[in-house]
């Protein structure tokens, strides 16, 4: 009698019943999801409709990969696996705080952004002197990091970490997405802004092509899913590594102003104790204010709560009035990350 050394083939519904750490030794390639009757492939019909609504006949293709992009040359958008499954997106949650594009707004936020990029390639539009006139050139080598300048009015605003600024290709992206966001009033919220010029490019530009056939008919797929032999232990060790982890000795002069190592404290409680039980608390409330990643401001804390450790700092004062301090020291300490020029660029 045969017997067969191939596992049994996982279904959508076994992710249920398997533990993190399990799902970790898996490779892209074996799970089983797909785009099919999933949240996120309602909301690309919805972006559909909006192209359609802004006189666009173009529909950029979808597949799943490992995460958002749209890659150079080819006129569709890859969309991370995990918004394909509802453990995924858990899954997702547990390693980096944040699953994005997981809620709907994000989702369409992230979904405009990345057709702006598809159009492009489309109609190859970076390679008009005007587009190069008011976005900068497209081939442009991307940095590693950009420094963002939150006050300028150059730039349109639309995702986290005033993207806009990283580089032409993402400025583009991000006036198209404001552009065809519905109801975004663009023309009165950008009238004093110099990025109403890019709004009007963008404007015309799309009532030029709207009905033209695109240039580019490409409809492959850049690292598809099924192609992808490296198992999600490695994937979050590479995302988790993109993020700048600061040192900790950086906050050792606010820290023991905020916190004390006198003897008289000794039965208060930790410094590094109190910043763990507020620490889901404030990486959120901070990761929404500074506009940037959740993953970033956790490394902060982190840091702060290693050096807490090192320098044996207990509470000097209230709980409450702490956590106030510490949010502060927190959100300058992120927007140092930001300001620094050591925003990584991501999508």
């Amino acid at each position: 009698m045969k017997t067969s050394s191939r596992r049994k083939r996982l279904t959508s519904q076994d992710l249920y019943s398997l533990t993190d750490e399990e799902l970790l030794l898996l490779k892209f390639k074996d799970l089983p999801i797909s785009l099919r009757n999933t949240d996120v492939s309602e909301r690309v019909k919805k972006l559909y409709e909006e192209l359609k609504e802004r006189g666009l006949r173009f529909k950029p293709h979808t597949w799943l990969s490992d995460e958002w992009f749209c890659a150079d040359g080819i006129p569709g958008i890859a969309i991370p696996f995990y918004l394909a499954h509802p453990r995924l997106i858990r899954l997702e949650q547990k390693m980096m705080f944040e699953a994005e594009g997981m809620g709907e707004r994000e989702c369409m936020r992230i979904l405009r952004h990345e057709a702006g990029h598809a159009i492009d390639n489309a109609y190859v539009l970076h390679g008009r002197k005007l587009w190069q006139h008011h976005f900068g050139l497209f081939r442009a080598p991307y940095p590693k990091f950009y420094r963002p300048k939150p006050a300028s009015r150059r730039y349109v605003v639309h995702l986290n970490n005033w993207y806009a600024q990283a580089h032409p290709a993402e400025d583009f992206a991000e006036t198209f997405a404001v552009w065809l966001t519905p109801g975004s009033r663009w023309k009165q919220s950008y009238e004093s802004w110099p990025a109403i010029s890019k709004l009007e490019y963008v404007d015309a530009i799309m009532a030029e092509i709207g009905k033209l056939p695109p240039t580019v008919q490409n409809r492959s797929k850049r690292y598809p899913l099924y192609g992808l032999n490296k198992t999600l232990t490695r994937h979050y060790q590479e995302r988790q590594g993109h993020y700048h982890k600061l040192k900790a000795d950086l906050y050792t002069t606010d820290l023991q102003k905020l916190f004390s190592s006198d003897a008289k404290f000794t039965n208060r409680i930790t410094a590094a104790s109190f910043i763990r039980g507020v620490r889901k608390e404030i990486r959120t409330a901070v990761a929404y204010w500074a506009n940037t990643h959740q993953y970033t401001v956790d490394q902060v804390l982190e840091g702060m709560t290693e050096r807490s450790k090192q320098l044996k700092l207990r509470l000097t004062r209230s709980e409450r009035d702490t956590k106030q301090e510490l949010t502060i020291l927190v959100t300058a300490a992120t927007m140092d990350v930001i300001h620094s020029g050591r925003n990584r660029v991501a999508l």
